[in-house]
């Protein structure tokens, strides 16, 4: 996985302009997890101070009914001003796009960005929105009923990418 982080790192900073204007903003869970360990990494390639924040989307979900009536709602912390500045969503998994599209309404709701980007660390496919990442660690081929896990040691102890096949017990995730 540091490798891989790495590698998106040097990725988003060729597609950065301005690395000064940067801010990595990481979807809760996981994602914020990853856009820390990219920061350092962006700010050793490009010299320069790297903000993040992340990103609660739980009230911007088109399937809030299906949270149930009282969902846990996590911090949302931007630690600049948008306006102006090269946002870099960073998320663990990238599938339906329906969490980019959350993340991308609450953006909206802080400010404008001169640009937004999108990091993921696995992208298995199954769009059901028109949305692509801009940076992508790893593609997996997946089945429907598959279901793709990201571990990081900052919560899971371990760093590790898993694939549960629908045939062995894959929820769809």
């Amino acid at each position: 996985m540091a490798r891989t982080l790495h590698r998106m790192a040097q990725d988003i900073v060729r597609q950065t302009p301005d690395p000064g204007s940067l801010v990595l903003i990481g979807v809760q869970r996981r994602g914020v997890e990853l856009a820390a360990r990219l920061a350092g990494e962006v700010a050793a390639a490009a010299q320069v101070d790297v903000p993040r924040g992340s990103l609660d989307i739980t009230l911007y979900r088109d399937d809030l009914e299906v949270v149930g009536p009282r969902p846990l709602v996590g911090p949302t912390v931007l630690p600049v001003a948008l306006d102006g500045r090269h946002a870099w969503i960073v998320d663990d998994v990238l599938f339906s796009g329906r969490t980019v599209r959350a993340a991308l309404d609450q953006l909206a709701d802080f400010g404008r960005p001169a640009r937004i980007g999108l990091a993921v660390l696995v992208d298995r496919g199954g769009r059901e929105l028109p949305i692509q990442a801009d940076v992508v660690g790893q593609r997996v081929d997946t089945a429907p009923g598959d279901r793709v896990d990201v571990f990081v040691r900052e919560l899971d102890g371990r760093d590790a990418v898993e694939v549960l096949r629908a045939a062995q017990g894959g929820r769809g995730a």
